[in-house]
């Protein structure tokens, strides 16, 4: 490391907010009001039931936009070289507002083909957008910044995350259609604003070196390269353990606490308490995980994981055991996300695109999954589910500690071999 990077790791969280270029403050206000608005996933199968749909078909519906936004998360890396970031970012949530918008409509009409398509539909364009954003968020904001940035970027989703539901409470008292509607115009208003406030192309910075187009590069040819990179192969796997791991918040621990005996009250208080410490507390602590190697934050940050998951093991002893696994659940997120999130963003520009969708396909796909193990896992074992699940995030601590070694692409990366240069750092911490 050179001598001068010592002061650049002193990364506070006023300098970052100063140091973000305007575009990347108006990426971040678009994702938290489309975050807002984001009911569809979340409440469907409510919705569905509550209007008289089976069961069977509100689950097939909630499989049918888990399957669209694993194909939106592929398409989005494809467009983001064809369109360009921002033309990716309009061109989804201009799709994603009317799409959207028909679901009611489509569960009225009785027809499941036609329901499954719409839901689809709506979750590949909802997804779409998202490989685009961390594409410009790489490319705009500086990169001494640029771990901060997507700390910034998880920051605004879980704002709108926790708001999201007091929002849907509200509407829902008057129609449960107006939860389809606001989504789709926070959709809207995001495309309209960065149809408006983000730029066609992105300048280069000073210093850096001009990238060339993503799409001199065909699809073949670049995921060839990310193929053959065995790191960034590492690197899926944890993102998928972790990705299988995470979803078992939603789903195994109600499970648990109530087969402990405990009140419901007690699910809603973890939840409550996580989104306090993720939003006042994610940007002050990626301050000081930016100052370590990138793959000591995530090896760290899964292991502090794995601690929560083994406190699940004792909740039948105490409730104090639900809420002490739960803070520790957070600090382990915030630890390893940003730096995990912010990863794939370092490639070089001919292949960044894919990288960037590759990571949200492959957690897209345990995500979808994650329910079914959890939940079959959870009934073989148990409170020893989460001895597993502790064991598993271990294995993704050592598999992201191999991945994030390279914290920017290394001279005899696949990837280099097909760009021709490569992305060199300095600083630690920078992703």
């Amino acid at each position: 490391m050179s001598g001068d990077t010592a002061d650049d790791t002193r990364i506070g969280v006023v300098a970052a907010l100063r140091a973000t270029p305007g575009p990347v403050r108006y990426l971040l206000g678009g994702m938290l009001i489309n975050q807002l608005g984001a009911f569809v996933q979340t409440f469907l199968v409510l919705y569905l039931t509550f209007r008289g749909s089976s069961v069977t078909t509100a689950g097939l519906c909630l499989v049918a936009y888990s399957v669209g936004s694993i194909f939106g998360s592929a398409l989005g890396g494809e467009l983001s070289g064809r369109l360009g970031p921002r033309g990716t970012i309009v061109a989804a949530m201009t799709l994603s507002a009317p799409t959207v918008a028909m679901i009611p409509l489509a569960a009225r009409a009785d027809a499941l083909v036609l329901l499954l398509a719409v839901v689809a539909l709506a979750g590949l364009a909802t997804q779409t957008y998202r490989p685009a954003a961390s594409v410009l968020l790489s490319e705009l904001m500086p990169e001494k910044f640029r771990t901060m940035g997507f700390s910034m970027v998880r920051t605004a989703l879980n704002v709108g995350a926790a708001l999201a539901p007091l929002i849907a409470a509200g509407l829902i008292l008057i129609s449960w259609d107006l939860l389809f509607w606001l989504d789709a115009a926070t959709a809207a208003g995001y495309a309209l604003l960065a149809f408006k406030t983000l730029p066609k192309a992105t300048a280069r910075r000073d210093g850096d070196e001009p990238e060339e187009p993503a799409t001199l590069i065909g699809p073949r040819q670049a995921y060839g390269v990310l193929l053959r990179d065995r790191r960034f192969l590492c690197f899926l796997g944890s993102i998928m353990i972790g990705s299988l791991l995470y979803v078992q918040s939603n789903i195994t621990l109600p499970l648990q606490i109530h087969a402990d005996g405990y009140p419901t009250g007690l699910y809603s208080i973890v939840l409550a308490l996580s989104s306090v410490i993720l939003i006042t507390c994610e940007l002050k602590l990626t301050t000081y995980i930016v100052r370590l190697p990138t793959h000591v934050a995530g090896l760290l940050g899964h292991l502090v994981i794995s601690m929560g998951f083994a406190v699940y093991a004792l909740t039948g002893h105490s409730p104090a055991f639900v809420i002490a696994g739960a803070v520790l659940y957070v600090t382990g997120l915030m630890m390893a996300g940003p730096s995990m999130y912010a990863h794939p963003a370092t490639f070089p520009g001919p292949v960044k695109a894919r990288y960037i969708s590759t990571m949200d396909v492959a957690s897209g796909f345990a995500l979808a999954v994650g329910p079914v193990f959890g939940v079959f896992a959870w009934t073989w074992l148990h409170s020893g589910f989460w001895l597993l699940a502790s064991a598993l995030n271990v294995v993704a601590g050592l598999l992201a500690m191999i991945g994030l070694r390279r914290t920017a692409v290394e001279p005899e990366s696949p990837a280099v071999a097909v760009t021709g240069h490569a992305e060199t750092e300095t600083v630690r911490g920078v992703a």
